[in-house]
């Protein structure tokens, strides 16, 4: 039980293991059962297999590196056997393959998981999405996912996530949160979306944002803020809200005529709103008016036949008589042309 592996460095007093720079491509073997502090980092573990670390044989390991080991594949069950497990980081590796079921099929009473610079890929973010939303880390409280090319997240990555305070989203190249739901987020204290590419925070995500009760710092710094006609709610929620952290100091990236301006003193002069900003909505609006339009022709027609029903069949009695007329001259025609003696009778008489 007091034993260390030869690469690593032990310290039984302060319960921690640290095997780093070693070159290792596996979990070394024969790691002491009093660990509670493990650092496997910088390292060329390259995949984390079912089984990596032992059942039963680390009960008290809580806090778990494995930053900067070149991982690239994360399997089923590698993360299962650590019933202690609270914090894990795996920051600064390249996954491509990440299991939803890398924490059994129990789930996991982890509460702190570190991915910085871990989702380069989309296949890994969908499985992370997917271990998210099946509630396998339920307990989390503290989630990093900054320095990440995540551009848009998958719809409803966060909702199984009832104990979150902190989520860190910054730098991760996002360009919106239409598919982020804050909703049910309910113990959420702290939001980083600084050194994003966001350009608007729409009136629906405002109001997500305003939804949880206790979340009081968003960070939302250092983004390319376009202040157009859709800017608006985004300066009356800053006007009105103390949650953005340093809010004085955001600023406008475009037009030309804004760059550099602050958003608090964005007022609606100094925005062009000529040309309507959600074109969508403006179709409608005319769809809806032609609608009403050619209603209203028709029950003017309607009502013109309805006032003139006399004058129109009077109308229809004498067109019924001149068609009544003109089709008994042809029957008359039509019989003396049928009847030999009436045809030798009328060219006697023409005679």
């Amino acid at each position: 039980p007091g034993s260390c592996p030869a690469p690593c460095e032990c310290s039984e007093p302060a319960k921690t293991v640290k095997c780093v720079n070693r070159n290792l491509t596996a979990v070394p073997p024969g790691l002491p059962s009093y660990v509670r502090n493990l650092f496997i980092t910088g390292n060329r573990l390259g995949r984390l297999p079912a089984g990596a670390f032992p059942a039963q044989r680390l009960p008290d390991l809580s806090a778990l590196n494995l930053s900067g080991n070149h991982l690239r594949a994360v399997e089923a069950g590698a993360l299962a056997a650590l019933p202690a497990l609270r914090q894990l980081d795996l920051s600064g590796n390249p996954l491509v393959s990440l299991s939803p079921q890398a924490f059994g099929e129990g789930g996991s009473p982890l509460e702190e998981l570190a991915l910085r610079g871990a989702l380069r890929d989309h296949g890994v973010l969908l499985s992370l999405a997917a271990m998210l939303q099946s509630g396998a880390l339920g307990n989390l409280s503290r989630l990093e996912l900054a320095d990440n090319g995540l551009l848009l997240l998958p719809a409803g990555t966060f909702t199984a996530l009832l104990a979150l305070r902190q989520l860190d989203l910054g730098n991760s190249s996002l360009v919106g949160l239409r598919n982020v739901s804050f909703q049910a987020l309910g113990q959420l204290q702290s939001l980083n979306l600084s050194d994003n590419s966001l350009g608007v925070l729409r009136n629906g995500t405002l109001a997500q944002l305003r939804g949880p009760p206790a979340l009081r710092r968003i960070g939302l710094g250092r983004n390319a803020w376009l202040c157009d006609c859709a800017v608006e709610d985004l300066v009356a929620w800053l006007k009105e809200s103390d949650q953005a952290e340093g809010k004085e100091a955001l600023t406008c990236a475009d037009p030309d005529k804004m760059p550099g301006k602050a958003l608090l003193k964005v007022n609606g002069s100094d925005l062009n709103c000529s040309v309507p900003v959600d074109l969508p909505s403006q179709l409608q609006t005319s769809y809806v008016f032609l609608g009403i339009v050619l209603a209203l022709i028709g029950a003017i027609f309607l009502l013109v036949l309805y006032l003139n029903r006399k004058g129109i069949k009077k109308w229809m009695h004498n067109i019924r008589d001149a068609c009544r007329d003109h089709m008994e001259g042809y029957h008359y025609r039509y019989e003396i042309n049928a009847d030999p003696r009436l045809t030798n009778l009328s060219s006697n008489s023409d005679v």
